[in-house]
């Protein structure tokens, strides 16, 4: 489907929101519907068959194909609101040398480069940002535009010290900097979903009628959800079991606080026989192996390994004590995530600050079949060990 055309053709999408935003008095007594964001945006990725990308920690929440989708859940005032679009903790340090206008130049370029990854990472070549608006009694469901910052149109520039604001030739920017967060504001479309939502006065009794079974006139509210928790009950491989099907593997040393110069990612540089520039292995932890022992088929065994972009790679568990995480033909990892995804040259270390500014250190590897495995990025606190 194209989106940005069809998206208003959902009927049932708009209908699971309302009815989503009905149950608020779960949480608030607000006459505004509350909706937490990670509802919206599972309910957006099963209504619209997207990817769900919102716990990868990269600029997107949502794949359909190789469009890509920001997912806002906020409340609107006057048809705008100021929202955090990205948090630079990792290299706020860094961030700190600069005021003014050329913070404004870093911050942009610092968001510009996640977005970018984010694009290369899962083969999106367009994108939009899908808004659900929070108003009295209601709610606004509109898209806006996903644009890199224009760093050459940067202007407006004003800086109190605790607050950076700046503007392109498209948008408004924010920096606060004891928060490391970059805000933009977003504006009401013209084109849009309003939605009427009339809250439901007490959401427990329905949660009551919907596990005693009570389906009377009365409680016909709860039928949807009904529907929805016994399908998810009839078909449990669809439900994500935590620590059973995924494992997270930083790519630096806890130990270090760095990525060895010599050894997995930088393997291409290590002593001894001359190496190809894309040998390269994600190290796999001993303890791992004993908390997860069947997680990965035993050593020297190939399975697949589905990459973002989609392309499938075969990989296996190599070295003594199954120590890494290797692609067959190696270079094919390698390939992947140091020249497609980190964009390194040939010959060029990969540094713990490179990934801290790209916002991911880690990777997650789910298990989906016996000899069958997704990856894709993630981040870790190292702060502290």
């Amino acid at each position: 489907m194209n989106f940005l055309t069809e998206w208003k053709n959902n009927v049932e999408y708009f209908q699971l929101l309302k009815l989503m935003a009905r149950l608020s008095k779960l949480y608030s007594n607000n006459k505004i519907p509350f909706l937490h964001y990670r509802i919206t945006e599972n309910l957006f990725c099963k209504y619209y068959s997207a990817d769900n990308l919102s716990r990868t920690d990269t600029a997107f929440d949502a794949k359909k194909d190789n469009f890509g989708v920001g997912i806002k859940t906020f409340q609107l005032s006057n048809n705008t609101s100021k929202e955090k679009v990205a948090e630079f903790n990792k290299i706020s340090n860094q961030l700190k040398k600069y005021k003014g206008s050329d913070l404004a130049y870093q911050v942009a370029k610092a968001r510009n480069e996640r977005i970018e990854l984010g694009m290369r990472l899962y083969s999106i070549t367009d994108g939009c940002y899908h808004i659900i608006g929070r108003v009295p009694e209601g709610l606004v469901v509109f898209n806006s535009i996903y644009p890199l910052i224009n760093i050459a149109k940067i202007h407006a520039v004003k800086d109190n010290g605790k607050v950076l604001q700046f503007a392109d030739d498209k948008d408004y920017y924010s920096y606060n900097y004891s928060k490391s967060t970059l805000y933009k504001q977003f504006k009401v479309s013209e084109e849009k979903m309003e939605i009427p939502v009339s809250i439901i006065k007490d959401p427990y009794e329905i949660l009551r009628a919907l596990i005693e079974g009570d389906y009377t006139e009365k409680y016909k509210d709860v039928y949807e959800i009904h529907r929805i928790i016994k399908d998810q009950i009839a078909n449990p491989q669809k439900q994500l079991i935590l620590g059973y099907n995924f494992i997270i593997l930083p790519l630096f040393s806890e130990k270090l606080h760095k990525v060895p110069e010599q050894s997995g990612l930088n393997q291409w540089n290590a002593n001894g026989r001359k190496r190809k520039f894309n040998e390269v292995y994600i190290p796999i932890p001993l303890s791992l192996h004993k908390i997860y022992p069947n997680f990965f088929p035993s050593r020297d065994t190939p399975f697949n390994l589905l990459l973002p972009n989609g392309k499938v790679i075969s990989a296996k568990v190599c070295q003594d004590g199954g120590k890494a995480l290797m692609s067959n033909p190696n270079s094919d990892l390698g390939q992947w995530i140091l020249r497609d995804v980190l964009r390194l040259k040939e010959g060029e270390l990969l540094t713990l600050d490179l990934l801290d500014r790209l916002g991911f250190n880690s990777v997650t590897i789910y298990k989906d079949d016996e000899l069958y495995y997704r990856i894709d990025v993630c981040t870790t606190n190292y702060h502290g060990y």
